[in-house]
């Protein structure tokens, strides 16, 4: 079975505990939408901050809102290494035992001693579309992506909930790999 969903890339950002946004933007501090996300309620920020290591500095990284639990820093491979970093691929939330960075903003650091993570490709989706589709959260399908340097993405982890809008991400490195772009239409492959 094959079924269709649209693509969306991301690129390097992160989420903020409100104790950090503080930190970083002063006491009191909100985030400010710049625009939405393919995600009901998610939306991009009007705040960046600089990720700092002993061995780089990546400049102006965007925050995604709403303000979140735990502070997460999502790269790609290719961002990581460029400061010195080797995270591992993880699922969003997970950030037990990964690399660190520096956050910084015009008010404030934060050093975070772990949460910077290389994101596991994902599908969002809600309920009856996962229903409809024969799978459930945490499951794994295939995603085919075409054109002239088309792939076939495995391990794809699906992510089913009642607040989920049909979207898969990937980062930038998976995105321009195949030369993809946001809104594309994937195939998705479901082995029964």
């Amino acid at each position: 079975m094959s079924y269709q969903v649209k693509l969306g890339i991301s690129a390097r950002h992160l989420h903020v505990s409100q104790e950090h946004l503080e930190i970083l933007f002063g006491e009191g501090a909100t985030l400010h939408a710049m625009k939405d996300l393919g995600q009901p309620g998610q939306f991009a920020c009007e705040e960046r901050v600089d990720l700092v290591t002993e061995k780089g500095t990546i400049k102006n990284v965007r925050i995604l809102g709403p303000v979140r639990k735990a502070t997460q820093v999502e790269l790609a491979i290719a961002d990581a290494r460029k400061i010195g970093l080797n995270p591992p691929v993880r699922d969003s939330g997970d950030i037990a035992g990964t690399p660190g960075v520096t956050l910084v903003g015009p008010k404030g650091q934060v050093t975070l001693t772990e949460g910077v993570i290389l994101a596991a490709r994902h599908i969002h989706l809600d309920l009856p579309t996962a229903e409809a589709w024969g799978v459930k959260d945490l499951d794994k399908v295939n995603v085919r992506i075409g054109g002239a340097r088309g792939i076939v993405f495995n391990n794809v982890l699906i992510r089913a909930n009642a607040a989920y809008a049909p979207e898969m991400h990937i980062d930038t490195d998976e995105g321009n790999a195949c030369m993809a772009n946001n809104d594309d239409m994937v195939e998705v492959i479901i082995e029964k």
